[in-house]
């Protein structure tokens, strides 16, 4: 059996792959903890930068910059999964680096993440693997309504169709096919409710799950996101045990993001998998014992895993970049509950995460109207989640 390091004492440099803002939260979460950060990213003055960390700016696949950061750390982690896999593979022999590259090469390849999960006996959708146009139609002779997506690269809604009728078919591969990759077809699920957990495992195989979040998206891209999820308790502990079936298969060291879909009939169906902190946990800022920032680094960091118990009902509101000037006119009527993050990107445009609020309540449909008020978000989606 191989030994668990000794946990790393305060002082102890960790470098991040990527710059954005999870691994902005990442530093913020560190710094409380004594910890000092370098990050490698290629854009200048990234989010983790302007947190304090020191950054190499340069490619993700720059070997001479992978080198320097190998050099400077204690430990290396990942802040996203669209990273080079080989370039991780790499770094991985000269570094501790927790996570591992198979974990990324499993991740960010829906392929090979719903076999994986299929092996675990994790329920997924029905999917195929595309190669031709033809196959679409097979694809959707044989599952019927289908969401035609990318194996790599897709996020937040991108490189993915809905197919409903075979008059889409070609136009929809045709889109697809320009990214040059692989390509999957997955059986349309009518669900009642997505939603997430966010899971921790150490290397002592330690394992901690946060309460489940519903999660309600907009263009595909997650909008509100409400803690507890509305579900029965019989559901969300199924999910938090199929979160943590997923955690010991993976041999996670870390947090792992895990979405999922609830069927009317209260069965759930995993959708993805993220190999760290998680857009819809970051409600754990401010509504819980540790967040899923700080869980992240005492996993990593080889300490035992913080409670994940919740203080209060939350909210988390992103804050994308066709809502950020309105907010910023309306700070002064923000709800007294309402916790401000913001990212301190320079490119503000339509679509991108530009911060997010949290927001804590015993009663959470009493931010209902402060919230509409506000004129920010959409009234129909805070009537869905409020």
């Amino acid at each position: 059996m191989t030994s668990v390091p000794e946990p790393l004492l305060p002082g102890s440099m960790i470098g991040l792959l990527g710059g954005g803002q999870l691994a902005q939260m990442l530093v913020l979460a560190g710094h409380a903890m004594g910890f000092r950060f370098i990050v490698l990213d290629p854009a200048p003055n990234c989010p983790a930068a302007l947190a304090g960390a020191t950054q190499i700016t340069a490619a993700y696949d720059d070997f001479k910059a992978l080198a320097e950061l190998a050099d400077a750390c204690d430990v290396v982690s990942y802040e996203f999964e669209n990273v080079n896999a080989d370039a991780v593979a790499w770094l991985e022999e000269r570094v501790d680096l927790p996570q591992g590259s198979q974990l990324l090469r499993i991740s960010q390849n829906r392929l090979r993440e719903k076999t994986f999960l299929q092996k675990l006996a994790v329920p997924v959708a029905p999917f195929q693997k595309i190669i031709t146009e033809k196959d679409v139609t097979v694809a959707f002779e044989e599952l019927g309504d289908l969401m035609l997506k990318t194996v790599t690269g897709g996020y937040d809604g991108r490189g993915q169709a809905r197919i409903s009728s075979i008059a889409q078919i070609p136009e929809a591969f045709s889109a697809l096919s320009q990214a040059k990759t692989e390509i999957v077809a997955e059986q349309f699920v009518p669900f009642e409710s997505e939603i997430s957990v966010i899971v921790a495992r150490n290397r002592m195989g330690e394992i901690r799950c946060f309460t489940p979040a519903e999660n309600l998206h907009k263009k595909n891209i997650l909008t509100i996101s409400r803690i507890p999820a509305r579900l029965v308790p019989e559901v969300s502990e199924q999910a938090q045990t199929v979160a943590k079936k997923i955690a010991e298969g993976l041999e996670l060291v870390g947090v792992l993001g895990v979405e999922m879909f609830v069927l009317p009939d209260g069965k759930l169906l995993v959708n993805e998998i993220a190999p760290r902190p998680h857009n819809s946990g970051h409600f754990t800022q401010n509504a819980c014992v540790s967040s899923q920032f700080e869980q992240h680094l005492r996993a990593i960091t080889n300490f035992a895993l913080g409670s994940t118990e919740l203080y209060k009902p939350a909210l988390m509101l992103n804050i994308l970049g066709e809502y950020l000037p309105l907010l910023l006119e309306k700070l002064k009527d923000l709800p007294p509950e309402a916790k401000l993050h913001l990212y301190g990107k320079q490119d503000c445009r339509s679509g991108r995460k530009m911060g997010h609020l949290n927001l804590t309540s015993d009663s959470l449909e009493s931010l209902l109207e402060p919230l509409q008020k506000l004129g920010v978000w959409d009234a129909d989606l805070l009537n869905k989640m409020l």
